[in-house]
This record gives C-alpha cells, sequence and structure tokens, in this order.
C-alpha cells in the first residue's frame, strides 16, 4: 500500500493542479513577485556584464549638470552634445548627484548598477501596486519583468532620466493607496521635477483629491506640489524666470522625426504641423473629459461630487484610485505628438492593470501586450510598427471605455 501512495505523491509533485494556483491565482502572486525579483537581479547583473552599453543622453545629462556645478544657472545657457536642457530642476539634482558618484559621468559601469537598483526598487513598487488591486493572475508578472528587452535596456544600457521619474510616479501612488495624500503629492511633484511627462496622471490625480480632501483641502495639495516646483527651481528662477519656464516646461517643443515610434507613417510636413498637434491635444481633453464624467466619476457619485466643498469619502477602493490615474496616463500616450523608445516605461508597468480592467478575452489580452512589446522593439520604427501600436492602443482604449465602472465606495453608497 505504500508504494501507489508514494507514486501518487510524486505524480502530485509534478501536476499542473499543484501550482496552478501560483500560477492563475492572484491571492499568491507573491510568491512569483518574490521570484521574479530574485530573477531580475540576476539578470540585470547579466546584461550589464554581457551587452554592451550604448551611449545616447548619458553624457549630455553630464555635461548639462556640470554647467551648473560650475556656476551657470541661466537655463537658456546650459547644453549638452544633444542640445539645450528641457528638464526640470529636480532632473539637475538628481543626475548632479549621479555625476559626483560616478566620478564626472565616467564611471558607466558604476551608473549601470546604480539603474539596476532603481530598477529592483521600481518594480517592488509596482508588485506592492498589483498587490492591492489583486486582480492579475500571476504568470502575467512574467511578461512584465524578464519578457521586455527594451524595458531592460532604457534602464541599464541607455541610462535614461525617464525611469527616475517613473519611480517617483509609483512611489506616489503607492502612498496615495495608503491614503498619505500629502506626501504623495511631494512625491508626485518631485517626479514632474525630474520629467513632465509624470503631468499626464494629473487629471486623474486632481479628481481624486477633491474626491478624498475636498474643494479647501485639494487647493492646499495644489500649492504644496507647486511650491515644490518653484523651491527646487529657485535658483534657476532667480538667475533667469523666464529661460528656466521656457526650457523646462516648453510644452510646444518640436520632436525628432528620426526617432518617432507611433507617427512614422506620416509625412514630416504633417508631423510638425500645429494643426495635427492642436488635433491631438483637442481629442486628448475630450477623452479625457469622456473618462472623468461617464466613467471614474460614477464610482463616487458623479460629477457633482467633485464640486463638494467637504471630502466625499476618505476610504477609497484601491482600484479607484488606480484606473483613474493609469487610464489617463494611457490616454496621453494614445493622443502624444510623439513618442520616443526611452517613453515605453511612462506606461509599460501599467500596461496588464488596464488589460485585466477590460472584459476581453485572456487570449486577446495577451495578444496585445505581445504586439506592443514588439512595436516598441522594432528599430527603426516602420509604417506597421506605428500603425500596428496605434491599432492596440485604440482597441485598448475602447476596451477601457466598454468595460464595467467601478463600483461605488460604501460610503457613497450610504450617502445615496
Amino acid at each position: 500500500m505504500a508504494a501507489p501512495s508514494r507514486r501518487g505523491k510524486i505524480r502530485d509533485f509534478f501536476s499542473f493542479k499543484t501550482y496552478k494556483r501560483y500560477i492563475c491565482d492572484p491571492n499568491y502572486s507573491w510568491v512569483v513577485m518574490i521570484s521574479l525579483l530574485v530573477a531580475e537581479a540576476l539578470v540585470n547583473v547579466v546584461i550589464i556584464n554581457k551587452i554592451k552599453y550604448t551611449e545616447i543622453d548619458w553624457q549630455a545629462y553630464m555635461q548639462e549638470v556640470e554647467g551648473v556645478i560650475n556656476g551657470t544657472f541661466n537655463y537658456l545657457e546650459l547644453r549638452g552634445d544633444t542640445g539645450p536642457l528641457v528638464y526640470p530642476a529636480g532632473f539637475v539634482y538628481v543626475f548632479m548627484g549621479l555625476y559626483h558618484i560616478t566620478d564626472k559621468g565616467t564611471d558607466i559601469r558604476l551608473a549601470q548598477y546604480i539603474f539596476a537598483a532603481l530598477y529592483i526598487v521600481t518594480l517592488i513598487l509596482v508588485f506592492n501596486i498589483y498587490h492591492r488591486v489583486n486582480k492579475i493572475p500571476p504568470y502575467v508578472y512574467f511578461f512584465m519583468c524578464c519578457a521586455s528587452y527594451r524595458i531592460h535596456s532604457i534602464y541599464i544600457l541607455r541610462l535614461f532620466n525617464d525611469p527616475v521619474a517613473m519611480f517617483f510616479l509609483y512611489l506616489a501612488v503607492n502612498l496615495f493607496l495608503y491614503d498619505k495624500w500629502t506626501w504623495g503629492c511631494l512625491v508626485f511633484s518631485l517626479g514632474v521635477s525630474v520629467k513632465m511627462n509624470v503631468l499626464l496622471f494629473s487629471p486623474a490625480l486632481l479628481m481624486l483629491l477633491l474626491v478624498t480632501q475636498g474643494i479647501p483641502r485639494t487647493v492646499l495639495h495644489l500649492g504644496l506640489c507647486a511650491t515644490v516646483q518653484l523651491v527646487l527651481g529657485l535658483p534657476f528662477i532667480i538667475t533667469n524666470p523666464l529661460g528656466y519656464l521656457i526650457r523646462s516646461f516648453d510644452l510646444g517643443r518640436q520632436f525628432i522625426f528620426t526617432w518617432t515610434v507611433n507617427w512614422r507613417f506620416l509625412p514630416l510636413d504633417i508631423f510638425h504641423s500645429r494643426s495635427l498637434h492642436a488635433t491631438l491635444l483637442g481629442l486628448h481633453l475630450a477623452v479625457l473629459v469622456g473618462f472623468l464624467v461617464y466613467k471614474w466619476s460614477r464610482s463616487i457619485g458623479g460629477v457633482k461630487a467633485l464640486l463638494s466643498w467637504q471630502p466625499v469619502t476618505k476610504n477609497l477602493d484601491a482600484n479607484n484610485i488606480i484606473l483613474p490615474l493609469f487610464t489617463a496616463n494611457f490616454i496621453g500616450m494614445c493622443f502624444s505628438r510623439s513618442l520616443h523608445y526611452q517613453f515605453y516605461v511612462w506606461y509599460f508597468h501599467t500596461l496588464p492593470y488596464l488589460l485585466w480592467s477590460t472584459e476581453l478575452p485572456v487570449k486577446y489580452r495577451l495578444l496585445l501586450l505581445g504586439v506592443l512589446e514588439l512595436c516598441w522593439n522594432t528599430y527603426p520604427s516602420t509604417v506597421y510598427s506605428s500603425g500596428a501600436l496605434h491599432v492596440c492602443h485604440v482597441v485598448l482604449l475602447i476596451a477601457l471605455w466598454y468595460s464595467g465602472t467601478i463600483p461605488r465606495t460604501t460610503q457613497v453608497q450610504k450617502m445615496k
């Protein structure tokens, strides 16, 4: 009788049913998350030591902050090999620190390991967000980690500033989830001070502040965000305020067609036309308003609830926070005037959540993830890769629109 029992145990050990919960059940995601963090640490070390670093912007970053170190505080005079400094003051302080740590930017290997650590810490923050929403099956995290060459390249083979900005963003989102709105707004503003793309999340953040804080405290939180920008930029504002605003918050600067991922199929004159830019901005605002009125606000009692002097509720469900924030950013990506390769990190870690917030069949969710990865890994971009990227964006945007609204919070239900 012992032999069959032993054979049964062996059979059970190799049975898919034994491990299915660790692959498909969101409640067991932590097992996969820990395993992937360990794997990612090893993968990053291998990539740093086996794959050649490619210089794109790192030396330009070092040249720009070196100008500040040498006493130049006029933003119009700060330049690198790739052009003028076009990022806010937070970028200067972060990369000034890296300048000193990496021996004036010459120790590339050390910089790579710093960005590898940044990548791991960012993953921890992202995993905690997904753990809180508890809706994504564990196997999806593989596609978020080891399967993306482009993301590893952005972090540790290119050393772009975009990952730094996104680190602050995901830290802020974690603070929002723990009801630390003041600290979250401070960290959010630090992200904006590194790169303006973080502002794509701001329409949803404004709505969430109105819901959880009421109008008076929302004004205070917005004041805090503005104060952070003012304090960080003060040395440059004192020297040349207009120059600082023109360079660091230039919403109208032209993008280089060579690097576009999403508009390769357009003629050059149309790509640079103000009419296209105005149309995209109009569509961006219209879709944001549509989601605000017909999707996000319904979970808290409608648009009128946003005009309440007092908070509507202080106990938002994690999905009530994450879905508007991630969707607002995605909408901005859909209507961007141009997307460069490093911009992939702006929404990469949010894509699984957005896809699993739709009612699309799982096979189509995975297909969209795969096609998006293929589009962002096609270099140089082609008419077909750009077209496929837009198709994926449109499909996901429509799927989000037709997905169910977030359930009302308990407090709002009682108020009704």
